[in-house]
């Protein structure tokens, strides 16, 4: 087969932006750039595809490359394709995110390319277009949170009720009501109670909980009601 005359090829990269929680904290794991230009300025996880690979697979190749992590949730985002937002040569990304309970991967994370978790609110400056990226990320999944229960990929299977709600929090950068959160998320029967309690924060200790998954299918937009009425 013959090829497309007069088109240049355009190199096409991977780029993975992985939030994380550790009960407290929601962050963002960057890693050092390992080539110039920008070298060891800050970067989001990227790698160009493989000439016989699809988006999808570039995409947990890269993550498992460069961090050691694997069957984590990874959503494609959006494409970007600003003739000069690669110095070297014109070069698209496809931008995929990820969502992990910090606690589960800690020791799965590869520290080879000196990768490290900040705070959301204390992300440094990344290179090119990736603080870009990651802005339109949280949008999304802002977004995403309101209709389906992706912020529980974020949480261990169990969890509190004040873990479940300092981490819409976090990502609405807005403060939620206690005993309206509370009120909601009991009314909607779309968690499971258990028997025992975590007590590592208090003597009297909070409950865990399990998300009911196949009740949560029946009520798709439930959790529409647990988000702040405005956010910052």
């Amino acid at each position: 087969m013959g090829k497309y005359l007069n088109q240049k090829p355009v190199l096409v990269a991977v780029d993975c932006i992985i939030f994380g929680y550790d009960g407290d904290q929601l962050k963002l794991l960057v890693i050092k750039r390992a080539i110039e230009p920008l070298k060891d300025n800050w970067s989001l996880m990227g790698g160009f595809i493989g000439e016989n690979e699809d988006l999808d697979g570039a995409a947990k190749r890269i993550l498992l490359e460069l961090t050691g992590l694997h069957d984590v949730y990874l959503e494609q985002l959006h494409a970007y394709g600003a003739p000069d937002r690669d110095p070297i040569e014109r070069t698209v990304s496809v931008v995929y995110f990820a969502l992990i309970d910090i606690r589960k991967y800690s020791k799965q994370i590869n520290d080879q390319f000196h990768a490290e978790w900040f705070k959301l609110k204390e992300v440094p400056e990344l290179i090119f277009d990736h603080n870009a990226m990651v802005n339109a990320a949280m949008d999304k999944i802002r977004y995403q949170a309101a209709l389906h229960p992706i912020l529980f990929e974020l949480l261990p299977k169990r969890f509190t009720i004040p873990q479940l709600q300092n981490l819409y929090e976090q990502v609405y950068d807005s403060p939620i009501d206690n005993r309206n959160f509370i009120r909601k998320i009991t009314a909607s029967g779309l968690l499971i109670k258990q028997s025992d309690k975590d007590k590592s924060s208090s003597r009297r200790g909070a409950f865990y909980f399990k998300l009911d998954k196949n009740k949560h299918k029946a009520q798709f937009q439930s959790f529409l009601n647990f988000i702040p009425k405005t956010s910052k």
